[in-house]
């Protein structure tokens, strides 16, 4: 069994215990420490969760900057409650996405006089210690939906877990393990794994790009929608593809605006502004019926 494959299998068996998503088990995501004021964040490092160019995944990063800040909403509230990512905005500073990844979030206020409950905070992202990122969210207290029971987030640790075997999946853990061997297939390797298992694999079209992928458990939030920093990594990568090559992201804002439901999630970018050294993109993220799920406005630079 390769370690990628093992991996996967040991996400699937750590997703059996309630309180994570799957895409969160399989990156190994950490949480070393954690108070009402301030959440810190790690992922695991290694080539399951690098691009081609041996660089972490920009859903990977997007997803660990998106904990972070809920993270630190989510520790002032109580285990049975649950957020939902209302806007989000990363600005990237450059450095390259090498080394291992760790965050920070850190919590700022509620929001005064709303009939809701809005959690504010701030996050900040490093690679091999460089600073790769800063953000801000707003996240909305919510109920979980009818039959949901929310738990408790546990740390995902691989160390010791034994990957179960494959007579031993359910339907909808083969789903998972069945996706994951495409796209070991289709990545001929470790790096790029990420790109072909979440389904990130943008096209260009006359004004821009468009994305098509499936929805399911492998992109899943704790309640059964798309993740909302997946939808962040799949808007950047949309968008990136709707520019020529030698551009790169500097920065995304991005609202969003229904549950990431359906059986496909479809992204569709367009160029708003193109000049010499700066660009904006904007990306809109549909699911079931045509429903906007997202909308995003990304900035890019031109490489030197």
């Amino acid at each position: 069994m390769t370690d990628l494959r093992r991996r996967v299998l040991t996400a699937l068996a750590l997703d059996r215990t309630p309180g994570f998503t799957y895409s969160g088990n399989f990156l190994g995501v950490r949480f070393p420490s954690s108070t009402p004021d301030c959440v810190c964040v790690q992922m695991d490092e290694g080539d399951h969760c690098e691009d081609e160019h041996g660089q972490a995944d920009i859903g990977a990063v997007s997803l660990l900057a998106d904990v972070a800040m809920a993270s630190v909403v989510r520790a002032r509230l109580s285990p049975e409650q649950r957020l939902a990512t209302v806007s989000l905005t990363l600005q990237f500073t450059g450095e390259p996405l090498v080394g291992a990844l760790e965050g920070r979030g850190e919590f700022e206020a509620f929001i005064d006089g709303a009939d809701s409950r809005q959690g504010l905070s701030r996050g900040s992202l490093t690679a091999g210690g460089r600073p790769v990122l800063f953000g801000s969210g707003a996240f909305m207290v919510m109920n979980p939906p009818p039959g949901r029971t929310m738990h408790p987030i546990v740390d995902a640790v691989h160390a010791n877990v034994v990957p179960p075997g494959e007579q031993e999946l359910e339907a909808h853990e083969r789903e998972v393990l069945g996706r994951a061997d495409r796209a070991i297939e289709a990545a001929a390797g470790a790096r790029g794994f990420l790109k072909h298992f979440w389904g990130f694999l943008p096209v260009a079209t006359p004004d821009g790009a468009r994305c098509r992928t499936a929805n399911g458990a492998h992109i899943g939030n704790r309640v059964g929608h798309m993740q909302g920093g997946l939808q962040i990594g799949m808007a950047i990568a949309t968008a990136g593809a709707a520019l020529p090559a030698g551009w790169a992201v500097s920065g995304i804002s991005a609202w969003f605006m229904s549950p990431g439901e359906g059986d496909e999630i479809e992204a569709n970018a367009r160029v708003e502004h193109r000049g010499r050294n700066t660009a904006v993109v904007r990306t809109v993220i549909t699911g079931v019926g045509g429903r906007r799920v997202l909308e995003a406005m990304s900035t890019h630079v031109r490489k030197a």
